[in-house]
């Protein structure tokens, strides 16, 4: 009977420390950092395929958006921050709140599908927002784009969604060379960063989008190969962003894998461990 009773005391211990790891765990990644994986190509050549980084939840405030989700498509689970916060869902406020910098690389919740996006911060509330022939205007100004050579990548499968990039030089088969056109841009303020450029595409060319008040517009860097706030959210975009929506600043590149999986260490890139992101 002890040694029943000694296996029993032993199970619960053991299940209360789980317990607390889950929620010390949980209290960390709401108020402090979030786990990020860049799934696509739409922030190239600033963040790529496999790269991994935190979130500082602390850079802007807390709002509903602070709260974890936990995506698992391979184990059916999909847990948003509404699901855990959805009571503060509808407000404006957030606590030890600030803006975001334009310029900032930031992830907030879509909009409508809840899902987490990573862009740039473009516009600010109040802001006219416009984009001819691939040159960003704001408030009618152009932004200063300098040319700064091309972008190379290996035509193949990348991610664990095995994508295949879009390239300036047309349709390249596996392995051959894919390259895109590559420009400095600077952003009022003084923020400069690469944005990269396929070709001719429908979002060269856009109408005039005035930011609405606590709303924000965001841009891929990778600018033809980006669903943003130049797409409304009606037709599957990101449109205007509101200041409760946003997570936090994506400040370093922790990890980076090429491969289908971080255990394969020979696709990591280790030159992008701990890099800043800019």
């Amino acid at each position: 009977m002890a040694e029943k009773n000694g296996i029993v005391a032993s199970v619960i211990e053991t299940v209360k420390t789980i317990v607390y790891a889950l929620l010390i765990a949980g209290v960390f990644r709401t108020l402090f950092f979030q786990p990020f994986w860049i799934p696509s190509g739409s922030m190239k050549d600033t963040l790529l395929i496999g790269d991994f980084l935190f979130v500082n939840k602390m850079a802007y405030g807390y709002s509903y958006a602070s709260c974890p989700s936990i995506l698992i498509p391979a184990l059916g689970v999909d847990i948003g921050a509404d699901d855990f916060c959805g009571m503060f869902e509808d407000s404006d406020d957030r606590l030890f709140g600030s803006d975001p910098e334009r310029g900032d690389v930031v992830v907030f919740r879509h909009p409508v599908t809840g899902r987490d996006f990573i862009k740039r911060l473009i516009g600010l509330p109040g802001e006219r927002i416009q984009v001819v022939d691939g040159q960003l205007f704001i408030n009618d100004e152009a932004v200063p784009q300098v040319e700064a050579g091309i972008f190379s990548e290996i035509m193949e499968p990348q991610g664990s969604g095995r994508q295949r990039p879009q390239c300036f030089n047309g349709a390249v088969g596996d392995g051959a060379e894919c390259i895109k056109q590559k420009f400095v841009e600077t952003l009022p303020g003084g923020i400069s960063h690469d944005i990269l450029n396929i070709g001719n595409r429908a979002l060269d060319n856009t109408g005039v989008f005035t930011v609405p008040e606590d709303h924000f517009f965001f841009m891929g860097d990778n600018r033809d190969n980006s669903t943003d706030s130049r797409v409304a959210q009606v037709a599957g975009g990101v449109g205007f962003v509101p200041r409760k929506d946003i997570v936090g600043r994506a400040d370093r590149v922790i990890f980076s894998s090429a491969g289908r999986s971080m255990l394969a260490f020979w696709t990591w890139r280790g030159d992008r461990f701990f890099e800043k992101v800019e």
